[in-house]
């Protein structure tokens, strides 16, 4: 099972590796038809679903499964996302202030921004993006939105630059402001301790799953809750990578976004 199909990468890899079938799930319908084209040299080897990896079990349960040999998740955001401007994560390019992953449901972040109280805002930008200037900048957004609606992520950015304030170089001052948000709108941490407890007891015994972390919050709930359940009386899976595995200096210099990733092993025991 591929949680977060994506544009089809890593499934591609897996397949290539010898997998015999492999499950793509994605909640972005745009990347699944993506993901189908880019795909179809493997034929029925692969099978598409449109859904949240959260419901992995419910996606094993509609396949008339009960176990499967492998779970990998990717808890980044897609590169095709990132580089749409219309799908408004970027704060390189402007575009609408939307954010979803899946476009189908949920609340753009301009409708979120342009109602919630400031507090509120300084909370989620702290809690999920570790700005240490959180209350400045939402207050800086609460002042800027009495003039104008927010509604593009150029107008968001130049807000967040001017209140976070300092020279730049390499990392952009909008980004953990930007970050924040994104988890926020899309729940990217709602359940995800729930789902590792869950996926794991999907695996057979033997199999593997794999989780790649790109922000502090994620990899530490990856860290913890795998820690604790191999430490069980009656443990249900052993950590195979004792430290995360982290891209080296080739893979970061040929694709910068690499950079943060950990990834993390568990193996399913009898």
């Amino acid at each position: 099972m591929d949680g977060t199909l994506g544009l089809g990468g890593h499934t591609a890899a897996l397949l290539e590796a010898g997998a015999g079938h492999v499950v793509g799930i994605d909640r972005d319908e745009a990347a699944l038809a993506i993901a189908r084209e880019r795909l179809a040299g493997f034929g029925d080897r692969v099978t598409f679903v449109h859904a949240d990896y959260r419901s992995l079990r419910q996606v094993i349960a509609g396949l008339g499964r009960t176990a499967v040999d492998g779970v990998l998740v990717d808890l980044g955001v897609s590169s095709m996302q990132l580089d749409d401007a219309e799908r408004g994560f970027s704060f390189r390019q402007d575009g609408p202030l939307d954010m979803r992953m899946d476009r189908s449901s949920g609340q753009p972040l301009s409708e979120w921004l342009a109602t919630v109280d400031e507090e509120t805002l300084a909370n989620v930008i702290y809690q999920f993006g570790e700005e240490r200037r959180s209350r400045r900048v939402a207050r800086a957004i609460v002042d800027a939105r009495a003039v104008a609606p927010i509604l593009r992520t150029g107008e968001l950015a130049t807000v967040v630059r001017r209140a976070v304030g300092g020279g730049w170089q390499r990392v952009d001052p909008a980004t953990r402001t930007f970050q924040a948000l994104r988890i926020f709108i899309n729940g990217e941490l709602d359940g995800l301790e729930a789902f590792l407890e869950e996926a794991a007891g999907c695996l057979a015994p033997g199999g593997r799953m794999a989780v790649i972390a790109f922000h502090s919050l994620e990899d530490r709930i990856v860290k913890h809750t795998w820690r604790r359940m191999a430490q069980a009386d009656a443990a249900t899976v052993r950590v195979v990578t004792k430290r995360p595995v982290v891209p080296g200096d080739d893979e970061s210099g040929r694709n910068p976004r690499a950079r943060s990733a950990r990834l993390r092993v568990v193996e399913r025991v009898a």
